[in-house]
């Protein structure tokens, strides 16, 4: 008995001392939700310095030396089986892109028949000269290599050794990749600003943003240098999220690699990949309902470079007033050698306001006298009609409220003027802020482009214009087709629900919106005249055809095979005596003979006539006749001889499908 009661009272005495060291450990163990003190530290660190590129593109100053990377590594090109991946996350993505598509397509279901009122208080801007602003940085931009190419967004020029492989990079991705490798993913940049812009203050009260990139097939510096420049150059506290869309990309670079990188960011960058190509346009709507902490969505294109204090004057104005969207100036970043400077044209300033011709090529025209009067500083944001599309900023709830992008329009092409017209007839206002600037990078001759995928069928971006001027323009539509006759057939969907979306909201007229706001652009972009007759110009009765070859401004057209898919081949010619393609005239050239095109507005070039019955062109102050020779591919003008076949022409409408 005494030996069985010694065994358990050992046993019990060493299950005790046992139980006690478990728990022991467990109450110095840090928990699975929280970080280690070394962790919390750490990651406080990393939320108030974010882990800058581990390559050679993020090096903090003066920790190692550039080292040129030669030959350019090739590896962007690696192409992966999308469908594969697609098959092995069926289910879950079916589910995903099925509420997606729910969402989508019930947006303009959930509209507000009036928009929300202004909740939020925010305080008017003050300038104070000579008094630096409270957004500004005390201290000059640390570079992202010391002494590194591209620093302070200066040129960098590489030499004849790199010639084959910057033709590749450029073909691929349409900018000059070799170089962008070469730079700091941190660098730093110029700045543009006006002087002035430097002693605003802003209210503090600011809302927090969203930044929006979408992105296929993108070049991986270029891309990773728009996230930089955003971390880098945005005050944390507003910085809720960026959120990039991968619109259904097949380069290995943007998969897996991607996923990790941006793990440094501890969730501050996320990435949602689309199960099909979207295009541009629809792969925004589905930013905007991916991004749900920011109060405001600011979209940049994929190839940006955000400047110095770039955030403040853009969210400010909406802040103040929730209907109002605003765009930053936008400077142009060469995609040769990526040195920053101002964008061409505008005002004395450079500014300028996004306007359109009669066919919606965008445009941009000096800021109006009218539109100065109306600031008491020079840096005030001011209004503008349109804006270019891929840069700009809207309150989420507000954009929603709006219906987000038309759901009928693909791909890419007029959903900024879309968007603009939606804004501005519907009782909001678009603003272009002068202190805001942020640099793009413009795609270089030679890019191979994305073409778009097979079930968008052709033309998408003529049926986006359409359902744009059937929606929007009201009786003003008849000048779109004046100057894109071969669009009058093109089938362009169901527009009931946008038409009742106008009704329901009490959206202005388009003839209200062109007297009050867009009052300036027929002084730059004339109403167009009706057209006498339009089409491809044929040789009568052969298979040639006058063509622009692409030349504008002063380039000659030339003689080449009818191909009937109208482009550089389609003409038109109006009752003021214009032969036009576009916003371009067809003249005489400086030699006497040959035939140029350059732009011209209602004024200029009223020289041609055409006899139909007669197929014949006369060029009326010469007195001559359009000829050509279809073995050197010209076109000119001659003395008229009724004899002469290659005198002979054919108008023959073509329609887009």
């Amino acid at each position: 008995m005494r030996l069985k009661l010694g065994f358990l009272l050992r046993a019990v005495l060493l299950a005790g001392s046992f139980l006690g060291l478990l728990l022991l450990w467990s109450s110095l163990a840090p928990r699975a939700e929280e970080p280690s003190p070394q962790g919390r530290m750490r990651e406080d660190k990393e939320a108030k310095n974010p882990v800058p590129d581990k390559g050679n593109h993020g090096l903090a100053p003066g920790n190692e030396k550039f080292k040129p990377v030669v030959p350019w590594p090739h590896v962007e090109g690696m192409e992966v089986d999308l469908e594969s991946i697609r098959r092995k996350n069926k289910a879950k993505n079916e589910l995903e892109h099925h509420v997606g598509d729910n969402n989508q397509q019930n947006i303009m279901q959930r509209q507000y028949l009036t928009f929300k009122p202004q909740t939020f208080t925010y305080h008017d801007p003050v300038l104070r000269p000579a008094v630096l602003g409270n957004f500004e940085p005390k201290e000059p931009e640390p570079h992202g290599v010391a002494g590194g190419p591209g620093e302070e967004g200066k040129a960098y020029v590489l030499g004849p050794d790199y010639k084959e492989s910057i033709q590749a990079s450029i073909k691929e991705f349409g900018f000059n990749m070799v170089a962008s490798d070469m730079i700091s993913l941190d660098r730093s940049i110029n700045d543009l600003r006006q002087e002035e812009c430097k002693y605003w203050h802003y209210d503090e009260n600011l809302l927090t943003s969203s930044v929006v990139i979408v992105f296929h097939n993108e070049g991986w510096s270029t891309l990773m240098r728009t996230v930089h420049s955003v971390i880098k150059r945005t005050p944390r506290k507003y910085l809720a999220e960026i959120v990039m869309i991968d619109d259904f990309s097949n380069k290995a670079h943007l998969k897996e690699r991607l996923d990790e990188y941006i793990k440094q960011w501890n969730g501050l960058v996320k990435v949602f990949r689309n199960e099909r190509r979207e295009g541009l346009i629809q792969a925004r709507s589905i930013g905007a309902q991916k991004a749900k902490l920011g109060q405001v969505l600011i979209y940049l294109d994929a190839h940006c470079e955000v400047a110095v204090n770039w955030y403040a004057p853009l969210v400010a104005p909406i802040s103040k007033d929730r209907t109002t969207c605003t765009v930053p100036l936008i400077d142009y970043i060469d995609g040769n050698d990526y040195s920053i400077e101002p964008q061409q044209g505008g005002d004395e300033d450079g500014f300028a306001r996004g306007a359109w011709d009669w066919s919606l090529l965008w445009k941009r025209i000096p800021l109006s006298h009218k539109e100065k009067a109306k600031r008491k500083h020079k840096t005030e944001p001011y209004r503008s009609p349109a804006m270019a599309g891929g840069l700009f900023a809207i309150e989420r709830d507000f954009f929603f409220e709006l219906g987000l992008y038309d759901p009928g329009l693909q791909i890419w092409g007029g959903e900024n003027f879309e968007i603009s017209y939606k804004i501005w007839q519907c009782g909001g206002k678009l603003l272009f802020v002068p202190c805001s600037r942020v640099g793009h990078i413009y795609r270089l001759q030679g890019w191979q482009g994305n073409p778009p995928p097979v079930y968008v069928g052709s033309s998408p971006t003529l049926k986006n214009y359409v359902r744009v001027v059937e929606v929007w323009w009201d009786e003003y539509k008849d000048y779109f087709y004046a100057s894109r006759p071969e669009t009058k057939a093109l089938p362009y969907g169901d527009i009931s629900e946008l038409k009742k979306f106008r009704e329901d909201h009490n959206c202005k007229s388009f003839k209200w919106f062109m007297e009050e706001i867009a009052y300036d652009i027929t002084s730059h972009y004339p109403l167009p005249s009706k057209n006498v007759d339009w089409g491809e110009i044929r040789g009568f009765e052969t298979a040639y055809c006058i063509d622009s070859m692409g030349h504008t401004n002063g380039g000659f057209v030339e003689l080449g095979p009818c191909h009937r898919m109208g482009g550089n081949q389609l003409f038109r010619i109006n009752e003021a005596n214009q032969l036009m393609q576009y916003d371009q005239c067809l003249t005489k050239g400086p030699d006497g003979s040959k035939v140029m095109i350059t732009h011209c507005n209602l004024n200029e070039y009223k020289e041609w006539q055409y006899f139909k019955n007669l197929h014949r062109f006369t060029h009326i102050p010469s007195g001559k006749c359009l000829d050509r020779s279809e073995v050197l591919h010209q076109v000119f003008i001659t003395e008229c001889d009724s004899s002469k076949a290659t005198q002979k022409w054919e108008m023959n409408n073509i329609l887009s499908v």
